[in-house]
């Protein structure tokens, strides 16, 4: 297996407006290099002072250079199928790729990045900057911003975290999406400009028709999952259906919830039955023993008839979630099933706990704390609105709740907010709450996943 590293420098700038003015490549099998290029370019525009006092690259120097598109050829042959390397990879990677998506090429390269492996094969540093790392690991780096000195630096980092790793850094290759893998009527330039923001995403066939659902914090990240997945036969069937991708950014991960569900419920996408993984399988639920103490417990929500009091995604949350309220409720551990014993729990002996596990304190006592814990995770009768993130700056999300229901949400715009709760209710699309929202929404406070509450 052979490994390109790489690095660039640029005019600065966006992605989209920046230009590349020196790039370096060494070819390395892991232990040694086998091969080197490198050249000057001409970015075919001026060079940023600030560039040049970084860099010490001034137009003077690259006007004679090849321009990108007269070494495009010989790049790729040069890198052959070697894995693209470079310190902070998505910088170099991604500018590589915006060079030759505009000579009409989509380059695609299984890539890895020193800056992410480092953090775990060598943690511990104060900074994983090229500069400081190389310099606490006695690596020399020499003509600092400059590509070849900063990629040979990265050659002997990489080679050396290569030998660290026991899986030679396997695990931190990324690999990119294959156009062949998709549907031919997907325009693959669509997926880079998805939004890395919250909201909801949507697939649809050839015949538009409506297949999947998701929402995520991270939109485009995770529709490049979707669109690399080889899990299942039922993943690369879906993936092979995908003929278009549309999105809504809602800035609120409850509100981006709130809305999956909706629409989900509405239109029924096919793969959202075929792939259908609860998201928050266990409840947590309550039950008087013999003694009239109540107990609480975590279950799987498939195996109960009742309606759970609040739903965890996983075990671990449950876990961290009973611990919570064991202190902040002064409850029993062995009551919460945290500590499985036929006498006292432990923390009774530290008197932390009161002795409801041996009957020490009176069940009245004991469920009055018990009954504040599954009151508050309930807003039965109340009024109030959660306040979150907007979907642009200057903009706040808001949900309603009024008279313990669970009404709609809505944006608004903080330059014409008069703080008036008529104008917050107005900002509103009213609709019918369903257990789901109820669960959700639950879920949203108990964990403090908004910015604020505000009571009316």
């Amino acid at each position: 297996m052979h490994y390109a590293v790489i690095d660039l420098e640029t005019t600065g700038g966006s992605l989209k407006n920046t230009k590349i003015t020196e790039i370096a490549i060494f070819l390395t099998d892991g232990e040694k290099i086998i091969d080197e290029y490198s050249t000057l370019l001409n970015p075919e525009r001026t060079i940023p002072p600030f560039i040049t006092r970084l860099t010490g690259i001034n137009d003077e120097m690259v006007k004679n250079a090849p321009r990108f598109f007269e070494v495009a050829k010989e790049v790729l042959e040069f890198m052959g199928d070697a894995i693209f390397v470079a310190h902070n990879v998505g910088f170099d990677y991604n500018v590589l790729r915006h060079e030759y998506k505009s000579l009409g090429f989509d380059f695609r390269s299984t890539h890895l990045c020193t800056v992410r492996s480092s953090r775990y094969v060598i943690p511990g540093h104060s900074s994983y900057s090229l500069g400081k790392l190389t310099s606490a690991l006695g690596i020399h780096l020499e003509n600092r911003h400059r590509a070849k000195g900063d990629a040979l630096a990265t050659v002997q980092l990489f080679h050396h975290l290569m030998a660290k790793d026991p899986h030679n850094l396997t695990t931190f290759h990324q690999s990119d999406i294959q156009p062949k893998s998709l549907h031919p009527g997907l325009d693959i330039s669509v997926i880079d400009e998805l939004p890395k923001k919250t909201g909801v995403y949507k697939f649809y066939s050839s015949e538009h028709e409506l297949i999947y659902i998701g929402k995520s914090r991270n939109i485009q990240n995770r529709v490049k999952q979707h669109l690399k997945n080889n899990s299942s036969k039922k993943a690369i069937r879906m993936r092979e259906e995908i003929a278009d991708i549309q999105f809504e950014l809602l800035g609120s991960e409850a509100i981006s919830l709130l809305r999956e569900s909706t629409l989900i419920k509405k239109h029924q996408p096919r793969y959202n039955r075929a792939l259908r993984k609860d998201k928050f399988p266990f409840g947590l639920y309550a039950f008087k023993d013999g003694n009239d103490y109540l107990h609480l417990h975590v279950d799987h929500v498939k195996r109960k008839k009742e309606t759970p009091f609040t739903t965890f995604s996983g075990k671990k949350e449950a876990q961290r979630f009973l611990h919570h309220v064991f202190e902040k409720y002064e409850l029993c551990q062995k009551l919460l099933g945290l500590y499985p014993t036929r006498g006292a729990c432990f923390q009774y002996h530290t008197k932390q706990c009161y002795g409801a596990c041996i009957g020490e304190e009176s069940p009245d006592s004991y469920n009055e704390r018990v009954n504040q814990l599954l009151e508050a995770l309930h807003f039965e009768l109340n009024n109030f609105f959660i306040i979150d993130r907007g979907r642009r700056e200057g903009e706040i999300s808001v949900i309603l709740i009024e008279r313990g229901t669970y009404r709609g949400y809505g944006f608004i715009n903080k330059q014409y907010d008069d703080g008036s709760i008529e104008s917050w209710k107005s900002a509103v699309t009213l609709t019918s709450e369903a257990k789901d929202d109820r669960m959700i929404i639950q879920r949203m406070l108990r964990m403090g996943k908004y910015k604020e509450v505000r009571k009316f």
